[in-house]
């Protein structure tokens, strides 16, 4: 005799409601220890950070209170985790009782559907996802249904596995090696220049914010070229390899190349402006990559919460700090360069999926700072 699998109305509900928000919504699964008959899904780009999908019963009001207790206790770990200020999560309930009386609570909007109610006719679940009716995967054979749902989020899974693969494996760089090598010859050029030709390049091509103005631009970008002594360079082209093969191994490139020359440019302004004399180095365009590595890690802080609490912020920080407390060192260079990197790769985008609109108003808000700071130091 054959046994044939058949599933109930509500757990019909809440397998075509995963298949949904992870197949077209693209949430991924989250681990959530010591639940039971729940779904946590999250997208940190959505509206929703977090949707959870409860299918126990709830039979009155107190119970319900219970239960915003219980997500806000787990919510407050995933803030924790991505270092969220806030998250609004959408509270799915697919077995209430008569009595209670559906509510929200702080950040937490919750709804009901019944289980004997098709999602399609729910008002509350359609209104905010108007498409959802027409993406629900539809069978009146059970096992065919549960096979449907099983295989379209496997394959959603293993794409985005693989793309996250493609993204977080390190990959061989060129520009990094480039730019260092760019900025030696400078230095050797220079130096022999100084010493054969008898001619001071320094006062060529280094940044003086007097001389900006005069209408001497090419110098927010030569300046970064150059540096004072051998214990300057070194220092620089240390950090360019610990920063930058990370930061071009994450968004390519040519994307790399952009924040980097950018960030030297927004370095150059504000130090012309904070500053009266004579400023020269690649630190501006360094602090850039920071910025860069920083937008990076905030826009993958699911996977990188560690590294973005442990290593990314506390190496910023610190070497703001010594921008401050070390005499003769570009603090304004050093800033201008960080808020420069990180518009620029908000700009450019760190992914093929990462939204237009987050991509335009890195655009604008990068635009914004460049006439800013030219006015600024225009006017000054």
């Amino acid at each position: 005799m054959n046994s044939m699998a058949t599933v109930n109305r509500k757990d019909q509900i809440l397998m075509q409601l995963t298949h949904y928000f992870i197949t077209v919504e693209n949430y991924t699964p989250m681990i959530v220890k010591g639940v039971k008959n729940e779904i946590w899904l999250e997208n940190i780009d959505a509206p929703y950070r977090i949707i959870r999908i409860n299918t126990n019963y709830i039979h009155n009001n107190e119970q319900l209170d219970y239960d915003f207790l219980k997500i806000n206790n787990i919510v407050k770990q995933v803030k924790r985790k991505t270092l969220s200020l806030s998250i609004n999560t959408l509270n799915i309930l697919l077995d209430v009782g008569s009595s209670v009386t559906i509510k929200n609570d702080k950040r937490i909007e919750c709804i009901a559907i019944g289980a004997d109610e098709k999602i399609e006719d729910s008002s509350a679940i359609n209104a905010l996802y108007p498409d959802l009716k027409n993406n629900l995967i539809k069978t009146d054979n059970d096992i065919e249904f549960i096979i449907n749902v099983a295989s379209d989020i496997n394959k959603k899974t293993e794409k985005e596995n693989r793309e996250y693969e493609k993204l977080f494996n390190f990959k061989k760089v060129k520009t990094t090696y480039l730019l260092i090598g760019i900025n030696v010859l400078v230095y050797l050029f220079c130096l022999i220049a100084n010493i054969v030709f008898d001619k001071d390049f320094y006062t060529v091509l280094a940044l003086n914010g007097d001389l900006v103005r005069g209408g001497e631009y090419y110098r927010l970008i030569t300046s970064a070229f150059l540096h004072q002594n051998i214990f300057h360079i070194l220092m620089n082209m240390y950090s360019l390899y610990l920063i930058g093969v990370q930061v071009e191994s994450f968004i390519g490139r040519k994307k790399y190349l952009g924040v980097y020359l950018i960030s030297a440019i927004t370095g150059s302004l504000l130090s012309c402006i904070v500053n009266s004399g004579w400023s020269l180095g690649a630190s501006g365009a360094i602090f850039g990559l920071m910025g860069s590595i920083l937008y990076f890690g905030i826009h993958y802080r699911l996977y990188l919460s560690q590294a973005l609490k442990n290593q990314i912020i506390p190496l910023i920080i610190f070497n703001l700090v010594i921008s401050f407390m070390i005499p003769n060192i570009d603090a304004g260079a050093h800033i201008g360069g960080l808020v420069g990197g990180l518009f620029a790769t908000m700009a450019f985008g760190v992914s093929e999926r990462e939204s237009k609109s987050d991509k335009t108003n890195g655009l604008i808000c990068l635009v914004i700072l460049v006439i800013a700071l030219l006015y600024i130091l225009i006017s000054k």
